[in-house]
């Protein structure tokens, strides 16, 4: 039995046209390669798309790739993910699914406040397959916390599990803090875990749960990943053997500078040491300043100069990260609260009472009420004007106007 196990493809990740198309050509090639080493089946453990409503343009590639392994009678199970479903649950996998190209794994029934699943059935393997799908903030926990695992564990023969969410005991220390389920809550006596959603390549085996995966996303969708993965990966499973299968679409260069005790010229010097007569083609280049300047302030770096000597090198693209960059003359609001809520309590009480206001003696209270109603995304079917519309109402309802 040969599969290929991917997660996290977040086809239309990037805003940039030129980085957004990165992640359809890495979905691509990862389909091509696994139709060369002539796999049985493929497994997609979650955001398959970035959005629940991806651009028309790739949705129309992945479907023709989608189709492509259907002709070659190559099926492709999947359980949504987190970026794969719009807040009502919505999704475009279940019109791929409608289609024929894909299956969805996540089936059963609830009964008496359990959840039961059924397995999906691999025709040409025999292969037994189900999981459970990710939710955004952890909400894919009341699934777990209510699942009976009695007749997934009794159930014989070659077992998959797929599940998109942060596993405690496979927590990098980097994310120590982020959100995780413990493996106890998966089945046990599985051949296969196929995780998703954390963004880590990794695998391990432990007692009663053999072969935990997390692949890690087929393209990086932000600067840190970039920095630290320096391209996309996804996993062959054959006849009891792993082989880490690495998709790189685009070499990455990265630039890291310590600016503590230095002015603004002496880090522009020492990116121009780094990077000066290179080649950067089909390349990205990373800058990453950090530190606190001598003098000076962040801002009189001239990035403008340095990104425009970069694509005359014809660097693919460029991008910088100064947000752990300071000087004695940037104030920088310090912060040791963790939660977001508690973040935005701090900032208020420190900038409470700066400007002037109708509304002064009520000020937290109108303002905490403006960020609520701010935070809130259009409705689905909801057009932007229409959308648009009701913000002003809101926010003029607030502030009685």
């Amino acid at each position: 039995m040969k599969f290929a196990h991917m997660a996290d493809c977040h086809i239309g990740a990037w805003r940039d046209p030129k980085l957004k198309d990165l992640s359809m050509q890495a979905f691509i090639k990862a389909v091509d390669i696994s139709i060369k080493r002539k796999v049985d089946f493929i497994l997609i453990s979650g955001d398959l798309f970035n959005t629940s409503m991806p651009p028309i343009e790739y949705l129309k590639e992945t479907t023709k790739k989608l189709k492509e392994l259907n002709e070659k009678d190559i099926p492709v199970y999947i359980i949504p993910g987190s970026h794969d479903q719009s807040p009502s649950g919505k999704t475009m996998l279940d019109v791929l699914e409608e289609a024929g190209l894909l299956i969805n794994v996540f089936k059963g029934r609830v009964e008496q406040e359990r959840l039961i699943l059924d397995f999906t059935l691999d025709k040409k393997t025999g292969a037994k397959i189900t999981g459970v799908l990710g939710k955004r903030g952890m909400l894919d926990r009341k699934f777990y916390e209510h699942l009976t695992k009695a007749n997934l564990e009794r159930a014989q023969g070659m077992k998959i599990f797929m599940f998109h969410t942060a596993l405690t005991e496979l927590k990098p220390k980097e994310m120590e803090k982020m959100d995780s389920n413990p493996l106890s809550f998966l089945p046990k006596g599985f051949e296969y875990y196929a995780g998703g959603h954390v963004h880590i390549v990794k695998n391990k085996t432990f007692e009663s749960y053999k072969n935990v995966v997390f692949p890690g996303p087929l393209m990086p969708v932000n600067f840190a990943e970039l920095e630290k993965l320096r391209r996309g990966s996804f996993y062959i499973y054959n006849h009891g053997k792993l082989e880490m299968i690495p998709i790189e679409m685009i070499k990455v260069y990265p630039v890291q500078i310590d600016a503590n005790n230095r002015t603004p010229e002496e880090v522009y010097e020492m990116i121009e040491q780094f990077t000066k007569a290179k080649d950067f083609s089909d390349t990205i280049v990373l800058i990453r300043v950090s530190g606190k300047l001598k003098v000076g302030h962040p801002n009189d770096i001239n990035f403008k100069e340095i990104f425009k000597n970069l694509y005359a090198q014809r660097a693919f693209f460029v991008m910088k990260s100064t947000s752990k960059l300071t000087s004695e003359e940037f104030e920088e609001i310090k912060i040791s609260s963790s939660s977001v809520e508690e973040v935005e309590n701090a900032i208020m009480k420190e900038h409470l009472g700066q400007i002037k206001t109708s509304f002064s003696d009520k000020e937290e209270e109108i303002t905490r009420k403006l960020i609520k109603t701010l935070s809130e995304e259009k409705h689905e079917g909801e057009k932007v004007y229409e959308y648009e519309e009701r913000m002003k109402k809101e926010i003029e309802k607030i502030l009685e106007l």
